[in-house]
């Protein structure tokens, strides 16, 4: 198990903020993982690079797995947290003045 400083680290590595997707994470790995590759980087010695591409993998599959076995909540205030614009749009269609 990782604890929050493998995590902080690995998620700067990759270039993200505090909070992201697992689709931000993996256009992130696959920019640097791109930008970085071996074949792709000429001029550059391939210990450097390769050292590079192990910490970037490395950094992939620990935000992976982390993600991966993060519980979500599934309690109605939870997701009307994650989705606020869906609660707007549910007070609008069915009684947004109802109570007053």
């Amino acid at each position: 198990m990782a604890n929050f400083v493998e995590i902080d680290e690995a998620r700067r590595l990759l270039g993200l903020g505090e909070a992201a997707t697992l689709k931000e994470i993996r256009s992130a790995y696959r920019r640097l993982a791109h930008r970085h590759h071996p074949d792709k980087r000429s001029g550059i010695t391939s210990e450097e690079t390769e050292e590079t591409m192990k910490r970037l993998n490395a950094a992939y599959k620990l935000l992976t797995d982390y993600c991966s076995n993060y519980k979500y909540s599934f309690r109605e205030e939870d997701v009307v947290r994650a989705y606020p614009h869906d609660e707007y749009l549910r007070k609008y269609y069915y009684g947004w003045f109802e109570g007053i």
